[in-house]
């Protein structure tokens, strides 16, 4: 049978509430009976029911995480950061994959309050006025990532897509290219992808160069999606001299598409990405790309969200980190 609290205030010889005192250090114990109590706990393998201890001090130590695809390598190291983070501060975290369904975001988002999480790490490929409007009215502490929220009182954490993106483009044109292909996320008003095409076609307009339409393709951040796009330039003879990746997954696709029609990489087709996760600098050719500090995404806005919990004030709602043009071998 499972011990409980009124085993071991049984065999302390003291009041239930004196050994809840003793288990949550919320008010003053005597030495002597403290470690009376501490020592009938580890006698008996006593361990406190977290829920239980959650409704009493009124913190359930637990943060709600929601991400749309658990699969994806940008995701997983930003979650490396939030972990650690939530480590060292003592908090466990509630993992939600969404799949990048507007409905399953919801339904976890209630599903957390419903766990008593006391803070919500949120990040979405797409955020529309009805999610939107949820997250405002929420009641606890809620951090958006990769998403720029300077018109909502919500805090973010991201890097300036629209930089990025347009460093990158200018890069491929002062390198000689003019026909440049973009396989991006979907269009959404809201989203860091539209910054991207922003910063893409600033570079384009400022350049004088004409943006082929047929060149823009969403890829929705999937291998075998960009794979067949770039099949698809190549069939209907549309093939650019470079291709522009918002993310290095797809740019990958893009590479192996190229090779296995025997086209060279970047001797015929410059292919760049966006992210810079593991795989750019181990895949074959090196991928030249847009560095984002990962790991540091996920760190930051977990130490905001613990910040925002305990009831200290941020400096900045939204944090804007730095990044990085890195040239590789996949482009000239």
């Amino acid at each position: 049978m499972n011990v409980t609290i009124k085993d071991v205030a049984k065999k302390a010889g003291v009041s239930i509430s004196t050994v809840s005192r003793v288990i949550n250090n919320s008010k003053p114990v005597s030495s002597e009976i403290r470690q009376k109590v501490l020592q009938i706990i580890e006698e008996t393998g006593y361990t406190p029911n977290p829920v239980a201890r959650s409704l009493v001090m009124k913190k359930s130590q637990l943060i709600g995480v929601i991400i749309p695809d658990i699969s994806n390598f940008f995701i997983g190291e930003i979650l490396n950061g939030i972990e650690e983070i939530g480590k060292m501060y003592g908090y466990d975290i509630l993992l939600c994959n969404t799949y990048g369904d507007l409905e399953q975001e919801l339904r976890y988002l209630k599903l957390l309050r419903a766990k008593q999480v006391e803070g919500i790490v949120f990040m979405t490929w797409r955020l529309n006025d009805k999610l939107t409007q949820y997250l405002a009215d929420q009641e606890i502490p809620i951090v958006l990532i990769n998403r720029n929220t300077s018109q909502l009182e919500i805090p973010s954490v991201s890097i300036d897509n629209y930089k990025g993106a347009y460093e990158m483009t200018k890069y491929l044109i002062d390198a000689g290219h003019r026909s440049i292909a973009l396989i991006r996320n979907n269009l959404d008003s809201d989203a860091f992808g539209l910054d991207q095409y922003k910063g893409y076609k600033q570079a384009m307009d400022e350049c004088g160069i004409n943006i082929d339409e047929r060149l823009i393709q969403y890829g929705n951040f999937m291998l075998d999606k960009a794979y067949d796009i770039v099949k698809g330039f190549i069939d209907d003879k549309v093939l650019p001299s470079a291709i522009f990746a918002t993310s290095d997954v797809m740019a990958i696709g893009a590479i192996n598409c190229l090779l296995d029609h025997g086209y060279k990489v970047p001797g015929d087709v410059s292919v760049v990405g966006f992210n810079d996760i593991k795989l750019a600098s181990i895949y074959r050719p090196n991928l030249t790309t847009i560095r984002q500090p990962i790991y540091d995404i996920g760190a930051v806005a977990m130490r905001m969200i613990i910040k925002l919990i305990n009831g200290q004030e941020i400096q900045d709602k939204v944090v804007i980190l730095p990044h990085e043009l890195v040239l590789r071998d996949s482009s000239k």
